[in-house]
């Protein structure tokens, strides 16, 4: 008998091989999936502005691990800092231009990767797919 393939399995095989694909582009940029979380963070917010309190919360870390961070990306010119005027005390991180810059192409990626991924799809066969994954991960919560 033909032993079955885990979902599981399947599943973790190319969340894998994706974030391998992410990862080489990212060392290729000399970033890393975490300085990306910032980014990503950061322009959710409408003024892409956060406190670095704000980012410590949303990421659960420590202020260092949250303020090296920010200090790496701001050595890379995609993010800025500074004081709050009302209250100096709160550090304020926002993104450059050459971070939305960075993030855009980086999503340009994260989307032929993805297309990559599906090619060997037929489009009715993707929104099965697609519908099929949003019912497992529904099942989940």
């Amino acid at each position: 008998m033909k032993e079955r393939i885990s979902c599981g399995m399947l599943i973790k095989q190319i969340n894998d091989s994706m974030r391998k694909q992410v990862n080489n582009h990212l060392r290729s940029c000399d970033l890393t999936m975490a300085q990306v979380g910032v980014l990503l963070e950061l322009r959710k917010n409408t003024d892409q502005q956060m406190t670095l309190k704000e980012l410590e919360r949303s990421f659960r870390v420590a202020q260092s691990t949250a303020a090296g961070l920010v200090s790496r990306l701001e050595q890379k010119n995609f993010v800025e800092s500074f004081g709050d005027s009302k209250d100096k005390r709160i550090k304020i991180v926002r993104i450059t231009k050459k971070g939305e810059q960075f993030f855009q192409e980086a999503d340009e990626h994260r989307k032929q990767t993805e297309e990559q991924l599906l090619s060997e799809l037929t489009e009715t066969e993707q929104e099965i797919l697609l519908s099929l994954l949003k019912k497992v991960r529904d099942s989940l919560h």
